[in-house]
């Protein structure tokens, strides 16, 4: 699975400001709702079933990443954004460090294996530390999109 397939490009946050999870999770939502990915009617309920998948445990998954993520009923096909905090966001992470790449990922519940995929293929670029570093300084959606495209292109 590629991010060209998944990442919604008018969704990518580059200067997330906020001062919490919560507010964190709003804005990502907030910006698939901005693009028509997901409709005004179920922005409170996809919040809310990401919020209640972090009740179960942080998916800030250390060295200063989160991918919060859920199943809804309200998505034809899964999609994804990104966001860059460039201040870090306390996200409770397995490290106790704070979160500055933020990949988060919708997906029907009907389609669990698009939704392992797409985490596997997530998590697999999120160890690459050039990848990382590079995400980090990503100012425009644009940067980050070209990135994206090169990782992608360097799959295997």
């Amino acid at each position: 699975m590629k991010f060209s397939e998944i990442v919604v490009k008018d969704s990518i946050i580059t200067d997330l400001q906020v001062s919490s999870k919560e507010e964190a999770i709003r804005k990502l939502v907030g910006g698939l709702r901005s693009t028509g990915q997901i409709s005004s009617d179920n922005e409170e309920s996809i919040v809310g079933a990401i919020l209640k998948r972090e009740e179960l445990g942080s998916t800030g998954i250390g060295k200063g990443i989160a991918v919060p993520h859920t199943k809804h009923p309200s998505v034809d096909e899964l999609v994804a954004t990104i966001a860059i905090a460039p201040d870090g966001v306390d996200f409770a992470s397995l490290d106790g460090e704070d979160v500055y790449i933020l990949f988060m990922l919708v997906s029907p519940p009907d389609r669990p294996g698009d939704h392992l995929r797409a985490l596997e293929t997530i998590s697999r670029h999120l160890r690459n530390e050039n990848f990382c570093s590079f995400l980090r300084q990503s100012k425009t959606q644009e940067q980050v999109i070209e990135l994206l495209q090169e990782a992608d292109e360097n799959e295997i």
